[in-house]
């Protein structure tokens, strides 16, 4: 750095200012001192800064499955607000795995990231409660931390999942299947719960058969399904309690009657079929920026109570939920 000066014909602080992306330079001074920079090849000593600073300048970020089309959105809305506070992001994928998702967040720790973005597969965090009592910042997205009190970021499963199922029951379903993912999912739990709101307030019964909950796997998906539309008392309408259900059902459907579908969470070319796929969209991106702001937030030295932030979702007809039920 005092080359860098120097050569700039700046004082060490001015320099420091500059790297720092700190404020108080004028923008002449920033370009010659960013020119010298260029010019010396000079790089930032990040193990100097954490010395003194006790900061990394990275985050982490656990994610359920880094090939879910869902997470890309999130993982790059929160990259960008680590990047506009100069931190780098570091994530991870717990495969739905709660002990992979404790190993992968206590390895973060241990690489003394400043803070987490976690997507929880496990229902108890207790093991991060030395680590959050030592200064970690730790936000949970898209699902609530299990047996600890924490900052969380959700869409509104419950109320998107119920105007979904609303929506099929005003096109005429009487008789609606719902296929979700494992009820040991706060958001499966949420959605399933949603629809039977919206069944009861319509006043109509829900047949233990027209309810599945399990492996998102297509092979279990498409087994339910084809269960739901055989029988004596077949449903014409699904609800698809996530992307990746949703995609297996509309491959089940291509060979089927037409039946009526709704999913949760939108997904690449949905509107390219024919019909195109009604969904309930939620904003992935918003949760992931939110949950990062409220990171950053925390580390910028402010310590509220933890709070539960709830964005809305939002009903996109396309023309597979309103089909109207078959003629019998």
């Amino acid at each position: 750095m005092k080359d860098v000066a120097a050569h700039a014909g700046v004082g060490l602080k001015t320099v420091s200012r500059v790297v720092n992306g700190e404020p108080g330079v004028t923008p002449d001074t920033e370009r010659r001192v960013q020119e010298s920079i260029t010019a010396l090849g000079f790089r930032r000593n990040d193990s100097a800064r954490v010395l003194r600073k006790g900061r990394t300048a990275s985050i982490g970020l656990v994610l359920e499955d880094l090939a879910d089309p869902f997470y890309g959105p999130l993982s790059r809305a929160v990259e960008e607000v680590a990047r506009a506070h100069g931190a780098l992001l570091v994530n991870g994928s717990s495969a739905e795995d709660p002990e992979r998702e404790r190993e992968l967040v206590l390895a973060l720790c241990a690489r003394r990231v400043d803070g987490l973005v976690v997507i929880p597969a496990g229902d108890d965090h207790r093991y991060l409660e030395p680590e959050v009592r030592a200064g970690l910042a730790t936000v949970f997205v898209d699902r609530p931390a299990g047996r600890i009190e924490a900052d969380v970021v959700l869409s509104d499963s419950y109320g998107g999942a119920r105007e979904g199922v609303a929506h099929l029951i005003a096109h005429g379903h009487r008789r609606i299947g719902f296929i979700g993912d494992h009820p040991r999912i706060h958001t499966a739990t949420e959605r399933l719960r949603g629809y039977r709101a919206a069944m009861a307030e319509a006043g109509l019964p829900v047949a233990p058969a027209w309810e599945s909950l399990g492996s998102t796997a297509p092979e279990r998906v498409a087994a339910a399904a084809a269960g739901m539309l055989g029988g004596a008392e077949p449903v014409t309408a699904l609800f698809a309690g996530n992307n990746r259900v949703t995609v297996t059902v509309v491959r089940v459907l291509a060979a089927a009657r037409p039946v009526a579908l709704v999913g949760f969470d939108d997904f690449e070319l949905a509107d390219l079929l024919r019909p195109g796929v009604t969904v309930v969209a939620q904003d992935a991106a918003a949760l992931g920026r939110v949950a990062a702001d409220r990171l950053f937030t925390r580390l910028g030295g402010a310590r509220p109570e933890p709070e539960r932030t709830e964005l809305p979702t939002r009903l996109v007809p396309r023309g597979s939920g309103e089909l109207p039920p078959a003629a019998p």
